[in-house]
Order: C-alpha cells, then structure tokens, then sequence
C-alpha cells in the first residue's frame, strides 16, 4: 500500500514549468491556455459584481447555473438528460473526484487507475484510505479488457477513468462503457468519469458519456469543468453528475469541506451558457491540434496517435535520442532547445521511462509555431 508522504514531492509539472520559465524556453508543458477567455464572459462576471453575488450560493450551486447545465447537456449530439438533484456545482475536479472517493471508500478498499494518468488520481485514493491498483494501456493506449478485468478483485471499490485522455487524447465510445459495465456489474464497484475535455473532441467523434449508460448511471461520478471548457481554470467552478442518491452522499461530505464555489463566476457562467457555442470551441482546439501536427512533421519527432480529443498530444522522441530516457530528453529539450514539454512516464507510477513526450496546443498559434520552428531548425 502506498503512503501519501510517497507523493509529497514536487511533479514533473511543476518542475518542467519551472525549467521552461528559467530557461525562456516556448513553453508547451502545461495544459493552461495562454489566450483571453470570450470578453462576454468577462462581461457577465462584471454584471455579477455589480449584481452583488458575492455571498454564498447554496449547496447545490447556483440555481440558474443548474437549469443552464441542464439545458446545455440536453442539446448535446449524444443528450444527457438531468434533473436537478443530480447536478453539483464543486470548486474544481480534482475536489469532485477526492469527495467523490470519500464518499464510497473504506479503509483498504482498492481504486483502479487506468494508466497513464493525471498526478492526482493516486494521492486522492490514499487520502481516503483506499488503494490505487495501476491498470496501464496496451502500447497503442488501448484497454486490453481480460487484462483489466485481472486487475478487479473483491477489494476493488471504484475504477477512475477520464475521457478524452489526458495525456493520451483518447476517449471512450459508448461500446466501451458497455464493456466497462459487462466487467464489474456483479459487483458493488463506482466509476469516477472525469470527462473535463468533452468540448474538445476531434475529426467528427462526439464525446460520449458515462452518464448516458442507464445502469453505469447509477454508480457513476461524473466530472466536468468550466475551467477547461472555458480556458478560465483560475475561476475555479466545475460541476458534477450523479444520481439522486450519489448526490445526497456527496454533499453529506461538500458541507463540510467546500461547502459552495465561487458565487460571481457560478453567475457569469450561467449567462455565458445561455450563448455558449460548443461548435466553436471544438473548431478553435482541432485547428490548433492540427498546426502542431502539421509542423511537426519537419521535425524528427513522430505523431504515431493523433490526438481524439483533450487539449494535448502524445510524440514519439526516439528518432532524435535511443538512449535518453524520457525525463531526460523532455529536460534537455526544455533546456538546450528552448522548448518545454512533458514526459509521458510523469504520468504513471509504473515506469520511469517511455518513447514519448507530452505538448499542450491550448497557445496562442504564434507560440505554437515558433516552438515548432525552433525544433525544425535545431533537433
């Protein structure tokens, strides 16, 4: 069993964030968007300090945020239809998935984690006493179901997974949900679904969610972030779907910790929903996903798995280093030339090396193109 103090040290994303800033390197590490949020959110965020929201919201969140959740998930290709109380407005994901974890974990109770995975699913679990049970992809990042299922055992409480992926930008169809149910429907075990990159899907795939599932629905925690929606991570609002029973339990635990989120951005928000074009977002990500694609190619990097959906894609390094390992090359690229990114083995706790590196293309175009210049002309 792993003890929290293993986690309690720096990460790769501060350390190469830090490394990027110190070196004046084109920094590509992080998911954080270095482009303006729509100035009519930042207009509504005004009316709502003019409006005085800025006591407490209930519980719950905002009232109007919840009907427009509603509304907006309804129009979806593939709907999510909700009723209120099985909306939560939360401060953030990571906060979701923690308090989700509490409300379900007993000491010594497993958790799988599908690897690779963000930083913060591990430390979740050991925090609520469970036991993180590392699940890692098949080469190709694809879940192998026999292997999977090796990994349920009768101490296995939830299994995390997050779609469209980060690092991987793959994501769940609703084939695979189906699978997912089919390997732990005789089991009392939960789902926490962190789908925070929904508005970023690629190539014509529609993010499809957990939530649809009728039976999964019931056990499910289902995480979603107007942070990455909106490239306004530092509002600090997300929200959260559960059924009317998972609800209850969570907010038992909510009141205590959080209690509610922000009150001006819960109001901004909810307006900004009212005029909210999807569509837009998606068009604006895959551009950006594409020119990083297309200038890599006269780069000796390689793209063997275009990136589905999220704000990040996954390169293959070997044709420029055989013998570095990913930390390695992902500190020398950041340092001697001058662009920053991610080791893909930052994101297990399995491994301490890969073939690949992680970029963010949630830039602005011209960062993205003078990263990619500066590696043509010096890899």
């Amino acid at each position: 069993m792993k003890n929290i103090a293993e986690f309690t040290h720096y990460t790769f994303f501060t350390e190469m964030s830090e490394l990027a800033s110190r070196h004046q390197s084109f920094d590509l590490s992080l998911g954080l968007p270095d482009f303006d949020i729509d100035p009519r959110l930042s207009d509504f965020l005004k009316e709502a300090a003019d409006l005085q929201y800025h006591q407490y919201e209930p519980l719950s969140g905002n009232p109007l945020l919840i009907e427009n959740i509603i509304r907006f998930n309804a129009k979806r290709t593939n709907k999510i239809y909700l009723q209120e109380d099985e909306v939560s407005i939360v401060p953030c994901a990571t906060f979701a998935l923690y308090t989700s974890l509490k409300c379900i974990l007993n000491q010594g109770d497993e958790v799988i984690i599908i690897q690779p995975s963000y930083y913060t699913y591990g430390p979740s679990v050991v925090l609520n006493g469970g036991v993180p049970v590392y699940y890692d992809l098949d080469h190709d990042f694809t879940i192998n179901w026999g292997k999977l299922q090796k990994s349920i055992s009768a101490k296995t409480k939830a299994i995390i997974v997050n779609s469209p992926q980060n690092p991987t930008g793959k994501m769940w169809s609703q084939s695979e949900w189906n699978q997912l149910y089919e390997l732990i429907k005789d089991q009392e075990i939960y789902l926490i679904s962190e789908e925070i990159y929904d508005t970023y899907c690629f190539d014509g795939i529609e993010h499809y969610s957990s939530f649809i599932h009728p039976q999964l629905k019931e056990r499910t925690f289902c995480i979603f972030s107007f942070g990455k929606m909106f490239h306004s991570t530092g509002w600090k609002v997300s929200y959260m779907l559960s059924s009317k029973e998972l609800t209850a339990k969570f907010r038992c635990h909510q009141q205590y910790i959080s209690y509610s989120a922000n009150a001006p951005a819960q109001y901004a928000l909810a307006k900004y929903l009212e005029i909210f074009d999807p569509s837009e977002n998606q068009k604006l990500m895959q551009k950006k996903r594409d020119l990083l694609n297309t200038l890599i190619k006269d780069t000796p990097l390689s793209v063997e798995n275009i990136s589905e959906g999220s704000v990040f894609q996954i390169v293959n390094f070997r044709n420029v280093s055989k013998t570095m390992s990913d930390i390695e090359f992902s500190k020398w690229l950041t340092i001697e030339k001058k662009v920053a990114c991610l080791p893909l083995s930052a994101f297990y706790t399995s491994r301490q090396n890969s073939d690949y590196i992680r970029f963010s293309f949630a830039k602005k175009d011209e960062l993205i193109i003078q990263a990619m210049e500066h590696l043509r002309q010096n890899l």
